[in-house]
């Protein structure tokens, strides 16, 4: 099995989070995990897709939020294609490609909506097969860094992800 982790990152917080669940998928799969704007349209050849990025007003980022993070909050850059754009120029998967999403958010305030939802309901749009529900990995205010214990989790989630993979 092969597995594609892509990944939006302002901060470098959710770039920490993809290759701690690329790494750990590499003990039982091939894996690797490139940013949306390196990321392939065509994900023939890949049996899981997993895409993750921060949450931006609710959902996944927008050319004027990632522009607003950089100039109102310090984002030493933005991808010229975040998640929404990489989903929007993907070709539908080939039959029984799996998926699942992942997202940062700020610990505190908890906010409502999830950019890690709203991929999910693209890549199944897109004939994806959703493997696990979505999962949010907290940080500290915009720039972070992750709240402690947020990497073991990802690889943990990487583990059941892989687990339940190879089942099928």
């Amino acid at each position: 099995m092969r597995a594609l982790v892509v990944y939006e990152s302002l901060w470098g917080n959710t770039e920490q989070v993809a290759r701690a669940i690329a790494d750990r998928l590499r003990r039982t799969m091939g894996s690797e995990a490139v940013t949306t704007d390196a990321a392939p349209t065509n994900v023939d050849g890949f049996d899981l897709v997993l895409a993750g990025g921060p949450t931006h007003a609710f959902s996944m980022s927008r050319p004027s939020t990632r522009q607003n993070a950089v100039d109102q909050h310090g984002a030493p850059h933005a991808p010229g294609r975040g998640v929404r754009e990489w989903l929007g120029a993907l070709e539908r998967a080939p039959r029984g490609t799996l998926a699942a999403t992942f997202d940062t958010r700020v610990d505190k305030p908890r906010l409502p909506g999830s950019a890690a939802r709203a991929a999910k309901q693209e890549l199944r749009s897109l004939g994806f097969e959703i493997l696990a529900k979505q999962q949010t990995f907290r940080v500290h205010d915009y720039a972070g860094p992750l709240v402690d214990g947020e990497l073991a989790r990802a690889a943990d989630w990487a583990d059941e992800l892989a687990l339940a993979a190879l089942a099928r």
